[in-house]
């Protein structure tokens, strides 16, 4: 399995250059094992995002979290435009082939042609991380959530930039914003309970 397969965040186990990964591709078929609610299949691709981020928010256990999250994942890859889609698939292959800079050029192609598709800016920003680039990474992430908040992939990104930085207390509330959104991911409760003990303890 390709490493941009991988749903990774921050750990002292796991390099930072995973942590971007987190929500650009869909699940595995062992991933697709756990049964979710089901939502209206008559609804727009907007009212069922909604619906599953209600669900993940409500979801206090970790295989049914995960299982919403690919769900999500897999509304995210899809743009509604069959070219925005291609730009995206070629954009994969450059990057699992290493050849970074074709990569950035299709995932700019993409963002000018649908600049409020979300995905395509933290793909972007991925690989801006994963090239060394935080500065741009960052600037990435930041459109990201603005587009959508509750884009989780994203503030883990931004966690992991920040805890790169060694900034503590801005990493904390990267990972409280994430835990809003997916209360039920472990890594991140770990990632939370670490540094507010570690930033209690500075305090005293």
């Amino acid at each position: 399995m390709s490493a941009m397969r991988f749903f990774a965040l921050t750990s002292a186990a796991l390099p930072l250059a995973l942590i971007l990964l987190s929500a650009t591709f869909p699940a595995t078929a062992a991933e697709k094992d756990v049964i979710v609610e089901q939502t209206d299949v008559n609804s727009s691709p907007k009212q069922h995002l909604d619906q599953l981020f209600s669900q993940l928010k409500r979801e206090r256990d970790p295989d049914k979290a995960s299982s919403i999250a690919n769900e999500i994942r897999m509304e995210w890859n899809d743009s509604g435009s069959a070219t925005i889609n291609l730009l995206m698939q070629w954009a994969d292959k450059a990057i699992e082939e290493k050849r970074n800079p074709a990569a950035l050029d299709f995932l700019d192609e993409a963002i000018a042609l649908k600049p409020d598709y979300a995905e395509s800016w933290n793909r972007r920003a991925t690989l801006n991380f994963v090239m060394g680039n935080y500065r741009k990474s960052m600037s990435d992430i930041e459109r990201v959530l603005d587009l959508e908040p509750r884009h989780f992939g994203a503030l883990s990104g931004m966690a992991a930039i920040l805890s790169n930085s060694g900034n503590d207390q801005l990493t904390l509330k990267a990972w409280e914003r994430f835990l809003d959104v997916y209360p039920a991911e472990r890594t991140a409760q770990e990632q939370v309970n670490t540094l507010a003990e570690k930033l209690a303890g500075n305090r005293t």
